[in-house]
């Protein structure tokens, strides 16, 4: 009941900071996850907090444990040591105890684990994204006669004015790029993850969406979202591919059913200009621009 409430708590924030001009953003000293888009990172957020009311209590008893030893047992106030071998109710209590910990840590994460490993049947949509060094290969499965595929590589700083992303806000520096992923929202969205064969492993994260699956040669992983709000979203490949490893950005654009139809018509015949309406009609001067961006690591 408590984790439903918390749940429901979460998704009202959430819904709420949408409603902002740039929400999402990381702040100066940030300590806390991104707000969650989608129901597994609700439950990626529920659970770092349930496991802080372990960590939090042990770190201090393990703390005071040590003070205590050092200030009794120490030389001068101990000169004459126990010469104790073992004592049967400690080693119980620090046999159980352990146990009972890693028991309530263990039930939520392996139904968390469950949830983000159960694929959706039926899926609204299926993205296959391809890996290599260093951009990222989008295909729409499934988009009609003239299939929609288009590489995303980093927006390049001479590049913004062409782009129509020159405010920083929306568009951040080496997290911006050329061609965004879009998709809608509320819908179901299955990504089939891979590497090109002759390249090395790489890693799709999208912190809001609580998802990071690697993107390995010659093999297809599979992990799925639902977001439940629009906006710009940002990741990054998190798994150390090469020199350019920090330069390969993953951006998300979430808009409605009715303008993800529209774009994936229009982008079959003519992708830069169905960006550019798509960015008309979602862009910073548009109204309700939710930003969502990860920090640089």
């Amino acid at each position: 009941m408590i984790k439903k409430a918390y749940a429901g708590l979460t998704a009202l924030v959430c819904l709420l900071s949408a409603t902002s001009g740039h929400a999402d953003q990381p702040t100066p000293w940030g300590m806390t996850m991104q707000p969650a888009a989608t129901p597994i990172m609700r439950e990626n957020t529920w659970f770092e907090h349930y496991t802080l009311w372990f960590i939090v209590p042990i770190t201090l008893m393990v703390l005071l444990l040590l003070i205590v030893v050092c200030v009794r047992f120490r030389a001068s106030a101990n000169p004459v040591p126990s010469k104790t071998s073992h004592n049967t109710v400690i080693e119980v209590i620090w046999t159980v105890g352990p146990v009972l910990v890693l028991l309530f840590l263990a039930v939520p994460s392996f139904n968390l684990l469950t949830a983000q490993l159960t694929l959706p049947e039926n899926p609204d949509v299926t993205i296959k994204a391809t890996a290599t060094q260093w951009q990222w290969n989008y295909e729409y499965e499934g988009s009609g006669e003239t299939p929609v595929a288009f590489d995303s590589y980093l927006l390049k700083d001479p590049d913004r004015a062409s782009a129509g992303k020159t405010d920083l806000a929306t568009y951040p520096r080496l997290l911006a790029v050329d061609n965004e992923l879009v998709l809608p929202v509320n819908q179901t969205v299955r990504v089939l993850v891979t590497s090109a064969p002759t390249d090395v492993i790489h890693s799709f994260a999208m912190p809001s969406f609580g998802i990071k699956i690697d993107a390995v040669p010659g093999r297809l992983n599979e992990t799925w979202f639902r977001a439940e709000r629009e906006g710009l979203f940002y990741g990054q490949c998190s798994e150390l591919c090469g020199k350019d490893h920090a330069f390969m950005p993953i951006a998300i654009r979430v808009v409605s059913e009715d303008k993800y139809r529209q774009w994936l018509t229009a982008a079959a015949k003519d992708l830069p200009g169905a960006y550019k309406t798509l960015m008309a009609q979602t862009g910073p001067t548009a109204p309700s621009v939710d930003l969502a961006e990860n920090t640089a690591r």
